[in-house]
């Protein structure tokens, strides 16, 4: 009778199971939601790859969700956790990558506004080109006074992204 219980007491319960069918049901609509290459670098089992392909082609809603849950059905025999750490690498790289822009997109801001940016951002980073900083600088101004399109400023953008990496 003990044993019973113990028994019991180990099984998850009916939420418990149905939270984590949900929970890889979730997973594999992200996995629908990578692309090709992404999807391709992670190895899923043959059958579970294709059904993920399947369902990217797939724009009708019923038939979208039913293959979802098919994909969450197959996810039960797939270990969910490399799966959850390569997306979860990729979201980092992805939130990194943010970051960055909307760094050098504070430092252009910056030195266009502000002629001590420019002291600023060479006295951080040593060894950028001084010339080419200073003309795209002073040609955004212009365009900007001018009401032109924004050539200089998109260069301006660039010419940063690439030397701050």
């Amino acid at each position: 009778m003990q044993d019973d219980q113990d028994q019991e007491e180990l099984k998850p319960s009916k939420t418990q199971i149905k939270r984590r069918m949900l929970e890889l049901q979730a997973l594999g609509e992200r996995l629908v939601g990578l692309n090709a290459k992404q999807l391709q670098s992670i190895g899923l089992p043959e059958g579970l790859h294709d059904a993920v392909t399947e369902a990217r082609e797939m724009t009708r809603h019923e038939a979208r969700r039913r293959q979802l849950q098919y994909i969450g059905r197959l996810m039960r025999d797939v270990d969910p956790a490399p799966i959850q750490e390569k997306i979860a690498v990729w979201d980092g790289q992805s939130l990194d990558h943010t970051a960055r822009v909307h760094r050098v997109e504070r430092w252009r801001d910056r030195l266009l506004e502000d002629d001590g940016a420019f002291a600023e951002i060479m006295a951080e980073h040593k060894g950028l080109d001084t010339q080419r900083l200073r003309a795209l600088i002073r040609s955004a101004r212009q365009e900007h006074q001018l009401g032109k399109p924004r050539r200089h400023y998109r260069e301006l953008f660039k010419f940063l992204r690439e030397t701050l990496g």
